[in-house]
């Protein structure tokens, strides 16, 4: 190495944001850069007169990415909690030289400082919604401005308080929540309410995109080049989300792009991380601002609003005035509405197309069954009878509370709860804090 080259690498070193170790093939560490001893709690001279076997041993390192490095000879990326009480996003890459693990370069990012500003501004948020309701000079109505978007429970409203408060930000927005629980239409209003509301609102269904044009799909591509299979599409998406620049497929240049990105998705992102499917990096790139939106089961309030909207939108499309008989309100609220809004909104545009009055679900009418459910002449189904004056979403309601309440007495945390069950981590929480139980973890 020339000294040119000594000097570069000393500055890289020295004033990374990011925590660097380079190792050797042994696990000798032969330089840190001057931040990891905050980090991991020993002086700079300490590391480097250490190595990753010693300090896994001492505790210092829980677990090592760079000894992962060592044994399989790949990349590795993993979640570490320091003896300083930091949570660190660590990542290590080999260095071969003629085929040879020669060193072992790990970078490792603090997300203590992160997670502290997130707790921050929930609490800060939390007062701005007491604030609020308590009318100090503002109705809830004209603080959110909701214009099209109907919600009428609490959650929904905090969580478009939510919304509006990050909306003049670039913070990425990450929406979560079931197939069909209008993730879009919140992701939407969020631009309107921002600083970008007058220019377009780009919405991508990644899942429609064949993963070998995925590449020159998201970030363009030059004439001629061929776009091949999108193998590091995670990888380069980091990238121009940390950089806010992005290389044309085929291109030499990169390029400067303005955008806030807003992710959607009904999949659970840490299990997925889990499996090594999704990078941990990335996840915690696009979780700076995490917004959970409940299953409409669980906001049954925001059924009437929801269903006095599609039925005006259907009786402009068909160019004639439909009103619901008010019968067809039991099945309206006390469906469990598996796909949520999406499923009420079909629901509806079948019940409006088969009814040939005026009257939706007027006596007469064979009423739209709602998928999924089964409508039974007797009060008892399968063997399960319903209590006297039970509904069929309370009866449900009494049995997801005796399942969760045995999988809580197992002493399971609510990750394990959720992998139990085949549903997400917070939808466990969610529904425990609406039956007033209480699991570990």
């Amino acid at each position: 190495m020339t000294d040119i080259d000594r000097a570069i690498l000393d500055t890289i070193v020295e004033t990374a944001h990011d925590h660097f170790f380079i190792v050797d093939a042994g696990g000798g560490i032969l330089d840190v850069s001057p931040g990891s001893a905050a980090v991991y709690g020993l002086s700079r001279e300490e590391l480097r007169a250490s190595t990753v076997q010693q300090l896994v041993e001492r505790g210092v390192l829980r677990p090592s990415v760079t000894l992962e490095v060592l044994r399989t000879g790949r990349p590795a990326q993993l979640m570490q909690q320091t003896e300083t009480g930091r949570r660190v996003v660590a990542e290590a890459y080999p260095v071969f030289v003629d085929g040879e693990l020669v060193r072992v370069v790990s970078r490792s990012m603090d997300l203590t400082d992160l997670q502290l500003l997130q707790d921050e501004y929930s609490l800060l948020q939390q007062r701005f919604s007491d604030h609020l309701k308590r009318g100090a000079g503002t109705s809830l109505d004209d603080a959110l401005d909701l214009d099209t978007l109907e919600v009428r429970s609490a959650v929904m409203r905090e969580i478009a308080l939510l919304l509006k408060r990050v909306a003049p930000t670039d913070a990425t927005v990450l929406m979560l929540g079931e197939s069909g629980v209008g993730k879009t239409a919140f992701a939407r209003q969020l631009h309107r309410w921002s600083q970008r509301g007058e220019g377009p609102f780009i919405d991508v269904n990644c899942a429609a995109i064949p993963e070998a044009l995925f590449e020159s799909e998201m970030f363009g591509y030059q004439p001629g080049a061929f776009s091949g299979a999108a193998r590091q599409v995670q990888t380069k998406l980091l990238k121009v989300i940390q950089d806010g620049r992005l290389t044309r497929l085929g291109d030499v240049q990169s390029r400067r792009v303005d955008f806030r990105l807003v992710v959607a998705t009904n999949q659970d992102l840490e299990a997925r991380v889990a499996s090594g499917d999704f990078r941990l990096d990335l996840y915690y790139r696009l979780n700076v601002i995490p917004v959970t939106l409940p299953p409409l089961r669980e906001r049954r309030e925001d059924i009437p609003a929801l269903v006095e909207r599609c039925l005006g939108h259907l009786n402009q499309r068909y160019a004639r005035t439909k009103v619901l008989h008010p019968t067809a309100w039991t099945t309206l609220m006390d469906n469990e509405w598996a796909g949520n809004v999406r499923e009420l909104e079909n629901w509806l545009e079948r019940a409006w197309l088969a009814s040939p009055g005026d009257v939706i679900g007027a006596p007469g009418d064979r009423e739209p069954e709602a998928p999924g459910v089964a409508v039974e002449p007797s009060r008892e189904v399968g063997g399960a009878c319903l209590a006297e004056g039970e509904t069929l979403g309370q009866a449900m309601a009494t049995h997801e509370r005796r399942i969760l309440a045995a999988q809580c007495a197992s002493g399971e945390s609510t990750y394990a709860i959720a992998r139990r069950l085949g549903i997400s981590q917070p939808s466990v929480v969610r529904k425990l804090r609406k039956h007033g139980l209480r699991c570990g973890g």
